[in-house]
C-alpha cells in the first residue's frame, strides 16, 4: 500500500476552518468540495491515458486521453457523498458508483446496506471517497467490495485519517495495489472510535443533523 499525506498549506488551512465547531453546514459543504479537488489531483497522478492526435489553430500535435474504460468513482454513503461534486469537477468523464455502509457504534463494525456498481470491474481503476479514515473498517469493506468485483487498482481519498485506520488498512490489503491519500493524518482514535483532533462527524456536520 502506497500512503500519501498532502502537504499544502491552502490543504491545511481548508482543513483548520473545517475543524472548527462553529463552521456552518453550507461553508463545511463548500470547503469539502474544494478540498477534495485538490486531494483529487494528488490521487490522479496515475490515472491511466492514452496519445491521442489533435490540431492546434497552429500545427497538429499529440496530447493525452483518458483511457477507456473510464475511472470509477465510489463515494460510500453518505458522508462520502459530500465528496463527490469535487471529485467529479476534477474528472468529469469518470463513470460513479455508490456504496451504502453504516457502523455500529458499539462493535465499529461496517454493515453494507446499498450497492449500484458495475458488476464486473475487471482493469478498473477506483476511487473511493470517504471523509474520515478513523478505524478502516468502513474502508476497508468498501476497497474488498470492489476487489471482490475484479477491480485492480484501487485509490482511497479521505480528509482525515487515523494511525489506527491506516495500520489496519495496510493490512487488510497487503499485496494489492492501493493508495491512500490523506489530508492530514491526526493523533489517534479516542475510546469512541472518533478521530482526535478530528472534525467531529463528517456525515453530521455535512447535512446539519448535529
Amino acid at each position: 500500500m502506497r500512503l500519501h499525506i498532502a502537504d499544502h498549506p491552502l490543504i491545511t488551512h481548508k482543513l483548520t476552518v473545517l475543524r472548527d465547531k462553529r463552521t456552518p453546514s453550507p461553508v463545511f459543504r463548500q470547503l469539502t468540495e474544494e478540498l477534495v479537488t485538490l486531494l483529487a489531483y494528488e490521487a490522479t497522478r496515475s490515472v491511466r491515458v492514452e496519445p491521442i492526435e489533435i490540431e492546434t489553430p497552429v500545427v497538429k500535435t499529440t496530447g493525452v486521453a483518458l483511457s477507456t474504460p473510464r475511472p470509477l468513482v465510489v463515494p460510500i454513503l453518505r458522508a462520502g457523498l459530500g465528496m463527490l461534486e469535487g471529485m467529479v469537477k476534477l474528472v468529469p468523464t469518470a463513470e460513479v458508483g455508490f456504496l451504502g455502509m453504516v457502523r455500529d457504534e458499539e462493535t465499529f463494525q461496517p454493515t453494507t446496506y446499498a450497492e449500484r456498481l458495475p458488476d464486473d470491474l475487471s482493469d478498473r481503476q477506483c476511487f473511493v471517497l470517504d471523509p474520515m479514515l478513523a478505524t478502516g473498517g468502513s474502508l476497508g469493506a468498501a476497497i474488498e467490495f470492489l476487489f471482490k468485483r475484479g477491480a485492480q487498482e484501487v485509490t482511497a481519498i479521505c480528509l482525515l485519517g487515523a494511525p489506527e485506520g491506516v495500520a489496519a488498512i495496510e493490512k487488510q490489503v497487503a499485496g494489492r495495489d492501493v493508495t491512500l491519500v490523506l489530508g492530514s493524518l491526526d493523533e489517534r482514535l479516542n475510546e469512541k472510535g472518533y478521530i482526535v483532533p478530528g472534525l467531529g462527524d463528517a456525515g453530521d456536520r455535512l447535512y446539519g443533523t448535529v
